[in-house]
């Protein structure tokens, strides 16, 4: 009895030393806190499982959807930071600044009414029923507006609505807007390149890592937009186009064609504003062409500056007839021809040439093909096929053949600058030694054809160019344009090429008038010595300052050995040559 009571007290001993023993009550605490570290250990799993599943069902898009960030789409390729486009100076001509663009996913839109009302209060440009159809459908990806400012991105975010977010992006700006619209051209909303220097160089610009230096110097390019807009408006112009060119490098120092548009905002200009006429656009460029005609003559030794031709009536072929605009009625010299700019004497000349010397120096000049310049609007120049008598008459005074203007003022570079063709180039090209070149006349020719244009100028029909101090040379040019297989009457291109000093040539300087209409101040005259004249003399004025280049000293400052041709009167039969 006694053992029993005893065995019961050592085992209810035991149990109360377990429960209040210190021990014991620590390894129930410890017991307590693995099972609730356990359970949050469970909790955080399975929170980020969720998360994790979250995110990748917004990876993957559902039918209809676009993916999160447009630049990683696999039918979209990644846009890379486009890199800038600058002048020769180094002046900013387009760049990229960071941006926003407001996206959202229809399905965590609680209510897209609501949504829709809100945004549309702070971006009013939003259509509210355009912007429900996109919040009411099934995609996880809509986009709902491109490329906001800072303070419409702040104002969205205050709304704090959920479902919408923000992908960080580009806009391509371009701070002097209409400027050089037709050079650089623009990009799309992703930023790809779709039109001048941005497509041409998409994928430099893309993967770039310095700026892209052009050729154009901004002060001349804004000069010469000034002048060609003033005469444009002043003539009532359907459009303009002109352009500077460096005579030894080829180099593009300004390139104008108007009208135009602002490439900050693609849709700003018509159809016409979006087409470039100094690259796109073929022309019959009329008389500009007898300066080829009197080169190849001189240079294939078909005439000597002494020769000449009769003039003093029509020239008739079949059932043509050739005129000139001011006949003279007698015989011509070859400075005569040029000075008079005469159809019948040109005309002439090119017979003597035949038709395939004068293909073949057309050819080297690059006027039968399109022109290598650096921008995706080239237009193929027009040239008859087959190349009739009648063509080689034509074609002689600027007729039957249409190139572009930049290819006009190329090939007249190589006419000035020693006789050697350079291609244009909106590249800044390395200072030194000028850029391998294809010779194309002897340089004797190019010596008498800079005499030839300096006295198209002095004497000729090229006076209204005569910049005083500079010594331009020149030519004008005037055609009719031509529509459904004819001419159309009254509606011409006027234009001068001239190029400066031309002693010692730089530059060439290219003005060109679509459609101009005279007024008081031209006797209502439209050709290009009375319209596209002017605007030469004044861009050679304002830039030459610029350009460093001083007035010359003397009535025209000749280099020693050059000759000065003199245009005798109506009575003599032939140009006097007299030597300085």
């Amino acid at each position: 009895m006694n053992n029993n009571h005893a065995s019961q007290a050592r085992l209810l001993g035991r149990l109360f030393e377990n429960r209040g023993h210190p021990r014991g009550i620590r390894q129930q605490t410890m017991e307590k806190r693995r099972n609730r570290l356990l359970a949050i250990g469970v909790v955080i799993t399975f929170a980020f499982l969720v998360i994790a599943g979250r995110l990748i069902d917004l990876t993957i898009p559902g039918k209809g959807a676009e993916p999160l960030l447009a630049s990683a789409s696999p039918l979209r390729p990644a846009v890379a930071d486009r890199v800038g486009i600058v002048d020769s100076n180094g002046i900013i001509m387009a760049t990229s600044l960071p941006t926003a663009s407001l996206y959202a996913d229809p399905v965590d839109v609680p209510d897209a009414g609501e949504a829709a009302d809100k945004l549309v209060a702070v971006l009013p440009a939003l259509n509210r029923a355009e912007m429900m159809v996109k919040l009411k459908s099934t995609a996880r990806f809509v986009w709902i507006r491109r490329n906001l400012t800072p303070k419409q991105k702040y104002q969205v975010n205050r709304l704090g609505l959920p479902g919408f977010y923000f992908q960080r992006g580009e806009r391509r700006v371009y701070p002097h807007g209409r400027m050089a619209a037709h050079v650089l051209g623009f990009t799309d909303t992703d930023g790809l390149g779709i039109a001048g220097i941005e497509k041409y160089f998409d994928n430099v610009l893309r993967n770039g890592k310095a700026s892209l230096a052009l050729s154009l110097d901004l002060r001349i390019q804004s000069l010469l937009h000034q002048e060609l807009s003033l005469a444009m408006t002043e003539f009532k112009a359907l459009g303009a186009a002109g352009t500077v060119l460096d005579v030894q490098t080829g180099e593009v120092l300004a390139m104008v064609s108007l009208p135009d548009f602002d490439p900050n905002v693609p849709g700003s200009g018509d159809k016409d504003g979006a087409f470039n006429r100094m690259t796109k656009g073929v022309y019959e460029m009329g008389s500009t062409f007898k300066l080829f005609t009197t080169a190849m003559a001189l240079d294939s030794g078909t005439v000597t500056l002494s020769d000449g031709y009769d003039a003093s009536k029509p020239l008739r072929v079949a059932r043509y007839t050739i005129s000139d605009f001011h006949a003279k009625n007698r015989w011509l010299s070859v400075p005569e021809i040029l000075v008079y700019s005469s159809n019948i004497g040109a005309a002439k000349m090119a017979l003597d040439v035949g038709a395939s010397t004068q293909k073949r120096y057309l050819d080297r000049l690059w006027l039968l093909r399109p022109a290598a310049i650096e921008l995706p609007e080239v237009g193929a120049p027009l040239i008859p096929s087959p190349w009739r008598q009648i063509n080689t008459i034509t074609i002689a005074y600027g007729h039957g053949i249409a190139v572009t203007p930049l290819q006009l003022a190329s090939a007249v570079a190589a006419l000035v600058n020693g006789g050697v063709y350079r291609p244009a180039t909106l590249l800044k090209q390395r200072r030194g030694l000028p850029p391998e070149g294809k010779r194309v006349l002897k340089a004797e020719t190019s010596r008498q054809m800079r005499e030839l244009m300096r006295l198209v100028v002095r004497s000729g029909t090229g006076r209204k160019a005569d910049a005083v101090g500079y010594i331009v040379g020149g030519k004008t040019g005037t055609a009719e344009k031509v529509a459904g297989g004819g001419y159309r009457n009254k509606a011409i291109i006027s234009s001068f090429v001239g190029a400066f000093p031309i002693n010692a040539p730089r530059y060439v300087v290219l003005a060109l008038l679509d459609e101009p209409k005279g007024n008081a101040s031209t006797s209502f005259y439209a050709t290009g010595g009375w319209v596209a004249a002017p605007v030469v003399k004044r861009v050679v004025r304002r830039m030459a300052p610029l350009l460093g280049l001083a007035p010359a000293t003397g009535e025209d400052a000749p280099q020693p050995g050059n000759r000065r041709l003199a245009v005798a009167g109506d009575g003599s039969r032939a140009a006097r040559l007299a030597a300085f």
